[in-house]
């Protein structure tokens, strides 16, 4: 494996249908730690969060069929060995790591889950012998290093504690010349701390806090097929054991807010790599999701007109018109947005409705000079302003201001996107408001007021907000087509529709 490639880690294994250990958990575990996980499955247990209730064992012939088809077509970098079950079982993958030993090679001896259900019959135990002169690594926990170490010839008693369990440690690992990682997570003790043993006798002890909870299924399988992923990428199998255990003890601090099942239930494999990922931005996924729509807003031949100032004057005035209309609607709802919000956030859209009065009266009314002024209410504008009250009358204070944001977002965006006027432009007022610094400051900060009420709202909440959004950016375009429009009728794309509980689309 080059330096930059990631890793292709081959997983070996039962599965859960839950999701928390086997292949499921190793597969996460692999992605987790940057690597290419596959599967081959060696049983099809029937589990959950409380225990085993049945394993189906596949024919080994098939096994065999589904080892080859990766072997015959993908580099493997590593293996990692987890539920076997049976004998032919072992003896099947064992034949096969003989033909394709990959660099890496560790073997989960799964014969104890954490429930206490055996998963590994007593004839497969001692034909688990030459798969381990085949490992470079066997991660045991305590119970299934006593049935090694009685295999190795040590007494079973022997891995009850610390001590106990260096003698049994080293005498696995000198019986198959393989290291042994002892993990100690069903000891006692503030501490959890796995041994790593060579053939030498070199033990090296990795010590972690021990974490309070029960939600620990699968920990056996994701560790291992973390060590894997890890060994693969630094080629350093101490760095592997001190990253992996590292990485545990926070998926083991993540579990309890998963939430899965009533039982013992699974930890967190995403915990590392979503504290590392930015905080999500809704609203900006919600910008993202109107893309489009933007892109026909800005190629619209009123805006296309209004840039290169072509566009004929009667028919911006009639535009202002029915924009009065609709800000004197739209600074009511930013008055009801402070009605049902407190602090900072109500002051915000307070002040939002102050200003879009002023912006109605100084830049609206002075432009219109008594032409258009009695135009009645066109229909694309009725049909926004029905939008509008819509989201009002839902009650939620994040579905309003997720209907207003479009008005905001989108003019900024416009603004921008038209420049700057020339000298004599006869729009340079229009153009200069929406293009100005202080309105784009607006924009963000209406916008940084939706992004924390998305961010407070339930998951049904914030789909309502975002549909709310989609069809406002929609109207949006509406109403700059409206004026080279035909007058009788609203464009159909932009058609009002009570918002739905699924999927839709504006």
């Amino acid at each position: 494996m080059t330096g930059a490639q990631v890793p292709r880690v081959l997983s070996i294994a039962g599965t859960d249908p839950t999701g928390g250990a086997g292949m499921q958990a190793d597969l996460k575990s692999i992605a987790a730690h940057d690597g290419y996980g596959m599967g081959v499955v060696t049983a099809l247990v029937a589990q959950n969060t409380h225990g085993v209730r049945s394993v189906h064992v596949p024919d080994p012939g098939f096994l065999r069929e589904q080892l080859d088809a990766v072997s015959d077509d993908v580099t493997i970098d590593a293996v990692k060995v987890g539920m076997l079950g049976t004998a032919e079982v072992v003896r099947t993958v064992t034949a096969w790591l003989r033909e394709h030993r990959p660099p890496v090679v560790v073997v989960d001896p799964v014969m104890v889950a954490t429930s206490g259900d055996r998963l590994l019959d007593e004839d497969a135990s001692a034909a688990m012998s030459d798969l381990f002169a085949l490992a470079d690594l066997v991660t045991p926990n305590r119970a299934e290093l006593a049935v090694l170490a009685s295999l190795a010839g040590v007494a079973p008693a022997a891995p009850r504690d610390a001590l106990g369990a260096r003698e049994a440690a080293l005498a696995v690992a000198r019986r198959w010349d393989v290291l042994v990682l002892a993990k100690g997570g069903h000891d006692d003790g503030p501490t959890s701390d796995d041994l790593l043993v060579s053939p030498s006798g070199h033990v090296r002890t990795f010590r972690g806090p021990r974490v309070a909870t029960t939600n620990t299924h699968g920990t056996g399988c994701s560790l291992s097929s973390a060590i894997a992923t890890l060994a693969a990428w630094g080629g350093d199998w101490e760095l592997a054991v001190g990253g992996a255990k590292a990485w545990l003890t926070r998926a083991l601090q993540g579990a309890d807010a998963l939430h899965v099942g009533s039982g013992n239930g699974p930890i967190d494999h995403g915990a590392v790599v979503r504290e590392r990922l930015p905080e999500p931005s809704w609203t900006d996924r919600w910008w993202d999701d109107v893309a489009e729509v933007l892109e026909e807003t800005i190629a619209c031949p009123f805006l296309v007109g209004l840039r290169d100032g072509t566009l004929d004057a009667d028919v911006f005035a009639g535009y202002l018109a029915q924009d009065v209309h609709y800000l004197l609607a739209y600074e009511r709802h930013l008055s009801t947005l402070a009605s049902r919000t407190t602090g900072d956030t109500s002051a915000f859209w307070s002040a939002a409705a102050s200003g879009c009065g002023a912006e109605a009266e100084q830049l609206h009314h002075r432009r219109l000079a008594g032409t258009h002024a009695d135009d009645p209410v066109h229909p694309t504008c009725a049909g926004y302003l029905a939008h509008l009250q819509e989201a009002a009358d839902s009650g939620s204070a994040g579905v309003l201001a997720a209907a207003v944001l479009p008005c905001f977002r989108v003019y900024a965006w416009v603004g921008t996107r038209l420049g700057a006027a020339p000298p004599g432009h006869p729009f340079a007022d229009w153009l200069g408001a929406y293009g100005d610094p202080g309105f784009a400051a607006s924009s963000a900060a209406a916008t940084a007021e939706v992004e924390r009420l998305a961010r407070a709202g339930s998951p049904a909440e914030r789909g309502a907000m975002a549909r709310a959004f989609r069809r406002s950016t929609a109207w949006e375009l509406a109403f700059f087509r409206m004026p080279l429009a035909a007058p009788a009728a609203a464009p159909a794309a932009a058609a009002p529709a009570a918002p739905a509980a699924g999927r839709d689309s504006a």
